[in-house]
């Protein structure tokens, strides 16, 4: 149910925080012990792979050493694995492995099936419509510099 009297900027974020109830910030893989931020290096590493931790850190605007900390801990379990950088042998370049690969793709399938549950309500036309909305949304704030490239 909308609300009309509130502001365009209240309506979103009662909408967040309705996705948030739906679990779309639950950690899909919390039955394995991974937490949010662990996923979120996966994430990365999956969408980057052979990058290194300084541009994940610059990605992410974290430190190197608090990524380091998190690379350490997803190699240890043996999700992800450090090779040497062919073009600069004082570097590494990260990647996934097969069992961190199939936690991620779990994760993804995870929050792909709240996004159909989301958009199940839909037309495709409204869905269209939507996701155009959005889409112009976020490139106004890239482009404004309150946000970075999606």
């Amino acid at each position: 149910m909308t609300n009309k009297a509130l502001s365009a900027e209240d309506r979103l974020l009662n909408m967040f925080r309705c996705l948030l109830k739906m679990a779309l910030g639950q950690n899909p893989l919390e039955d394995s012990g991974m937490t949010l931020p662990q996923l979120t290096l996966l994430d990365w590493i999956a969408a980057s792979p052979g990058c290194s931790v300084s541009e994940i850190a610059d990605g992410l605007d974290l430190t190197a050493p608090t990524v380091s900390v998190g690379v350490r801990r997803l190699e240890e379990v043996g999700l992800l694995e450090r090779q040497p950088n062919p073009d600069d042998g004082r570097s590494i370049r990260l990647f996934l492995t097969v069992k961190g690969r199939a936690l991620q793709e779990r994760a993804l399938a995870f929050r792909r099936e709240k996004m159909q549950q989301l958009l199940g309500g839909l037309t495709s036309e409204e869905t269209a419509t939507l996701l155009a909305l959005m889409e112009k949304a976020m490139d106004a704030a890239v482009d404004a510099g309150h946000a970075e490239a999606y």
